[in-house]
């Protein structure tokens, strides 16, 4: 992975973030040094992929306190609240966002008897383990995930859940780079991913980067290609797994995993614990984000349709259970009956 590009970066007390709207034409990186602006890198997309906004977020939070008034822990609490509860706003779908920040904001909590500054540089170091802890998840997450494949498979993705969606190694395709280091040779197909591209734009690019065969298809070409037998397994990300099991992930999903039960083709969702959350009591509680309409009638600057036509732009579907054959996370690989063996990772190993 030595030509990896890096997403996040802490550098020079600011957060260094690659801008993912503009790949694959132009590698551009950005430094931020406020909560407000890294509010908007997430709204924006300039980050995206929950793992990815959870660690952003962290870091996000600290800028926001940098600068906090050191007189009294009260004031300092009053801008803590104030930036992240900013953070949070910035998109609704991804439970890593909300974790960071309550991770943060518990951290805050339980050292406030330590003076101010001192607080600050304990709040930093903590987004930092959050960013490092990211990079260890991941690659646990793939070494459980090969145990499910074989040298020589055709693996379907969707989306990006890569490295570029996280810190490192990426979550459904730490696999993939796993498999690499070991000699393997999967033929990945690459769901282009209407209306952003993520599929082509950043996880073909990614890949290709990295020297591994990735052939990019459009969404609808998922069943063509799984009715020639080219696809051994699905793997995908998500951004929030409910309690029940069903998972939201980039739309398109849903369709693919239909398709999938459909061809008795496995179809496994790779998450970090962070993304399971169990007080979502299933995906009916997940809210879904609705984009602008211009994502999906304008292309690259063109119009592909009236720009008064009426547009539906839900950024996420909800996959049901009972279509998913594993959930795979960095604590091991979880199977149905989902709610009762969801908390029972949890229980194992908290």
């Amino acid at each position: 992975m030595s030509d990896q590009l890096l997403t996040i970066e802490w550098k020079n007390n600011k957060l260094v973030l690659l801008d993912q709207t503009v790949l694959p034409n132009e590698i551009i990186y950005k430094e931020y040094d406020s909560a407000e602006g890294v509010w908007e890198a997430i709204r924006t997309m300039v980050v995206r992929g929950a793992p990815a906004i959870g660690v952003t977020a962290a870091y996000g939070l600290y800028l926001g306190i940098k600068d906090a008034p050191e007189s009294s822990f009260e004031d300092f609490r009053k801008t803590l609240k104030e930036k992240s509860e900013l953070l949070a706003t910035s998109r609704p779908t991804a439970v890593n966002l909300f974790w960071a920040l309550e991770r943060m904001e518990n951290i805050a909590e339980t050292n406030k008897g330590l003076p101010v500054a001192a607080l600050k540089e304990t709040l930093l170091k903590e987004a930092k383990a959050i960013h490092k802890e990211d990079e260890e998840i991941n690659r646990k997450i793939g070494e459980n995930l090969l145990s499910l494949l074989e040298d020589g498979m055709g693996i379907l993705t969707h989306c990006n859940a890569g490295s570029l969606a996280t810190t490192k190694y990426g979550t459904a395709t730490a696999p993939i780079y796993l498999a690499k280091e070991r000699g393997w040779n999967f033929k990945v197909y690459s769901d282009e991913t209407r209306p952003r591209l993520q599929g082509s734009t950043l996880t073909a690019l990614e890949l290709q980067k990295a020297g591994i065969d990735v052939t990019i298809i459009t969404d609808s070409m998922a069943g063509v290609v799984m009715s020639q037998n080219k696809i051994d397994a699905i793997i995908v990300g998500a951004d929030r797994v409910a309690a029940n099991g069903d998972v939201a992930n980039k739309v398109g999903t849903l369709g693919v995993s239909i398709l999938a039960k459909y061809y008795n083709i496995p179809f496994y969702v790779a998450v970090p614990t962070p993304t399971i959350d169990l007080k979502t009591k299933s995906g009916k509680d997940i809210p879904i984000e609705e984009r602008d309409p211009e994502e999906v009638i304008n292309l690259f600057g063109k119009w592909t349709a009236l720009k008064d036509s009426k547009v539906y732009n839900p950024a996420f579907d909800i996959t049901p259970a009972e279509n998913i054959t594993a959930i795979v996370t960095e604590k091991g690989i979880v199977r149905a009956p989902y709610r009762e063996n969801l908390l029972k990772i949890f229980n194992d190993f908290y």
